[in-house]
């Protein structure tokens, strides 16, 4: 019988229960037993769904993050996590938000630094170490999970992040090199595997996701280091792969003293037939042949025509899986029962690709004729989407092929248009602005709710978004903000929102998954050709401009990062579906500058999120993912200011491609690393202006105006500071009203004082307005 598994599911719920149960806890209003069981019902629900694999997974299932699980479990959280008294738990959310449920804000403590995982939309919690760091086994968390398992009748794997990815993944907080934990590193991940196999576990997953990344020698000689002290552990290992192809690593991983190896078979497919040569006779071959990151179904007659020599070749040693964890698709597709039937039949949410890799293994135990329904009904979903009207739209082809680079150019350098910008909005040194969304409160959920639920007819809806806007403007005046903000109260997501008025895409109505935490985001769902029927932001800015004398910006989503958070098509390059969404971007941008807009955000949130995992394929992308942005951004006229925001960037390496999207004001989240990020700037001249993130809104602390102040002295240190700009470090959606205010008063406070103690930057501004006349 073909051996089928699974590499991790998603541990949110079909309903969020897991988002709902941790921010109740962290209200006040449960309690940890409470969230624990919430949790326990949870694995038993996602255990019951994976019953039919011959192999599901225990241990990856985690409270906010499985890295910072990890680093849990090997002692290695840090220090300052647990200066206050409270449980083990409480010291873990300490790390993961800077704060504690039993914490008050006099104990909060300065949350990990995190980052985007790979190349998804999932961030985790970055490991931290320095030359002093020890390890210690904490495996109850994990031995919890397989007991509970085992007890539920359930063949249980074990997952754990393998110690070479772990080290790449963490940063080291001060000279020291990470390879150098290893040696202190292994003994505990052995003692690790001793305990697995004590448990009852046969078969340890061990992800190493390194693997598909540009490793030098020494990094593999770590690999080779690692897996051969860990080859006497009593428990079988399955090195696991995903997100890419392992090119030149490929031989290190066929040599390694393993039991079996997972290859990523949608984003390596090409190595498919090497790895099942080159693997020696022992060990099992694992492919993911479900994509584990997207929608779309698997077609599975392609599918079984790849499978079904090797499975001649290679017998009981083929086993089957999705290409990487499920956590990163929605749960249940059976639960949209409003979704556009056409599309909808073109899709698989985990349950069902669960179902596709059941479906594939019993045809070929048992041959196609055992499953002809099943692929009968398959392959009419594949053609239906391939032959469907409404993918393809011709006048979006030639709209693209008549591109040409002038569409990608201002009509002035950025020193020209700067002298204009400043003319035109008379800002002060160090000014003040915030990323774009402000708190989204029940009360404006509920107005939404009620809107798309039919029981608030256009004008009321329209009324009661003003009222929201109205009162945002109004805060931020009294706050003596210098550029505002519309608040953003009519949007329910930065992508879905636009997604949802641009032909081309449908939406999903429980199609969640986790980007952090309890931070759930409903990725909107592109399946053909874009268009921009009509205006999309004009009206709700055109109204807020009218409520203040003070400049106001625009808000949009750009076109890279409305491609990387949708599940976006696979029927064509990236890069085409892209210029796209450029296209539409543009037309928006236009349309709010012939409205009056001076100043036009348009967020690149995720543009480092789709960068290729290996630094020689990074070229191509960037190419193409710069032009779409300055398409949508250039045909403006000079005095009108565009800003973008980056979240997460790690941009230092790319800093280069950034300094070409040419944006008048770059906003960048660098609070968690205390400006690091900003290392970039001490080898390379940024020639625009740029606002450094000066707090962390992803953590429920409120800065001190000194620490802003601190910040943004750092940021001086590399940049003009009559170029630098004062922000938060992202959106406020996901923040309280009470929360806010004091932090924005303590960041206007700060910007005030900067310019008392830097009075000769004011006087800067004042001859860069001067010479524009």
């Amino acid at each position: 019988m073909t051996t089928t598994h699974n590499l991790g599911y998603p541990r949110i719920g079909a309903r969020r229960e897991l988002k709902f149960a941790l921010e109740a806890l962290w209200n006040g209003k449960s309690s940890e037993a409470e969230l624990q069981a919430t949790a326990a019902g949870l694995r038993e629900q996602n255990w019951k769904q994976q019953a039919d694999l011959s192999f599901a997974p225990v241990g990856e299932f985690s409270l906010y993050d499985q890295v910072l699980d990890m680093s849990a479990t090997l002692g290695n959280l840090p220090e300052r996590a647990s200066t206050h008294e409270g449980s083990a738990l409480d010291e873990y959310f300490r790390v993961a938000r800077g704060r504690s449920p039993s914490d008050t804000a006099c104990c909060s403590v300065h949350a990990g630094e995190m980052t985007k995982w790979f190349d998804t939309n999932y961030h985790y919690i970055v490991p931290e170490f320095s030359a002093d760091t020890s390890f210690s086994l904490n495996a109850d968390r994990i031995l919890e999970q397989l007991a509970e398992a085992q007890s539920q009748g359930i063949t249980a794997k074990p997952v754990i992040i393998g110690p070479v990815t772990y080290l790449w993944l963490g940063k080291a907080k001060d000279e020291s090199d990470r390879l150098a934990l290893l040696d202190k590193l292994l003994p505990v991940y052995s003692e690790l595997l001793e305990k697995l196999a004590t448990g009852g576990a046969e078969w340890v997953q061990i992800d190493e996701p390194a693997l598909v990344t540009e490793l030098d020698a020494d990094w593999k000689h770590a690999f080779v280091l690692a897996y051969h002290e860990l080859k006497t552990a009593p428990v079988k290992l399955l090195l696991t792969t995903y997100f890419g192809e392992l090119r030149e690593n490929l031989q290190l991983v066929c040599e390694l003293p393993v039991a079996g190896v997972h290859l990523d078979a949608i984003s390596a497919h090409g190595e498919i037939a090497r790895l099942a040569d080159w693997l020696p006779p022992h060990k099992v071959l694992s492919l993911g042949v479900i994509n584990g990151r997207n929608i779309w179904k698997t077609d599975l007659n392609a599918t079984l025509n790849l499978l079904e020599p090797l499975k001649d070749k290679l017998g009981e040693r083929l086993w089957l899986a999705p290409s990487c964890s499920l956590l990163h698709v929605p749960v249940d597709l059976e639960s949209e029962t409003t979704l556009d039937a056409e599309v909808g039949n073109w899709l698989a949410f985990a349950r069902q690709k669960l179902q596709e890799l059941s479906t594939l293994a019993k045809a070929l135990d048992e041959g196609r004729g055992a499953v002809a329904q099943d692929l009968d009904t398959n392959q009419k979903a594949i053609g239906s989407r391939r032959d469907s009207s409404r993918v393809h739209n011709p006048v979006v082809a030639k709209a693209v092929s008549a591109i040409t680079p002038a569409h990608g150019e201002r009509k002035s350098p950025f020193n020209t248009r700067a002298k204009l910008q400043q003319d035109r909005f008379q800002l002060p040194a160090y000014p003040t602005t915030t990323i774009g969304s402000f708190p989204q409160t029940p009360e404006i959920r509920q107005v939404r709710k009620e809107y798309r639920l039919g029981n608030l007819n256009q004008q009321d809806y329209t009324a009661r978004i003003h009222e929201e806007i109205g009162y945002c403007v109004e805060q931020q005046e009294a706050l003596g903000l210098d550029v505002l903000v519309h608040g953003e109260a009519e949007r329910n997501d930065m992508v879905e929102y636009f997604g949802e008025q641009l032909e081309g895409y449908v939406f999903s109505r429980f199609g969640w998954v986790q980007s952090y935490g309890s931070r759930c985001v409903k990725p909107p769902i592109l399946f053909g050709d874009i268009t921009r029927p009509n205006a999309m932001t004009v009206d709700w800015i055109k109204y807020a401009q009218s409520l203040t004398d003070k400049p106001l910006k625009g808000m949009l989503t750009g076109p890279v990062t409305i491609l990387n958070w949708s599940f976006v098509r696979d029927d064509q390059p990236r890069k085409d579906t892209c210029l796209q969404l450029a296209l539409a971007v543009r037309e928006e941008v236009q349309d709010l500058e012939k409205a009056g807009a001076g100043i036009i955000q348009i967020d690149e949130a995720a543009l480092r999120e789709g960068l290729p995992l290996r630094q020689s394929d990074w070229n191509t992308y960037l190419e193409w993912a710069i032009e779409a942005f300055r398409i949508s951004a250039n045909g403006v006229e000079d005095d009108t200011q565009i800003h973008t925001h980056m979240c997460y960037s790690e941009f230092n390496d790319i800093i280069g491609a950034i300094a070409r999207m040419d944006a008048d004001v770059i906003t960048i989240e660098t609070s968690r690393s205390a400006m690091e990020l900003l290392d970039a700037f001490k080898g390379f001249e940024y020639p625009n202006d740029i606002g450094p993130g000066v707090y962390d809104i992803h953590s429920p602390n409120i800065p001190q105006t000194a620490q802003v102040t601190d910040l943004m002295e750092k940021a001086a240190q590399r940049i003009p500071a009559e170029r630098l700009w004062v922000n938060p470090d992202c959106g406020l959606k996901t923040r309280r009203w009470e929360e806010v205010i004091p932090a924005l008063e303590a960041m206007v406070s700060a910007a005030k004082e900067l310019r008392a103690q830097h009075p000769q930057i004011q006087t800067s501004a004042r001859e860069l307005a001067a010479a524009a006349q």
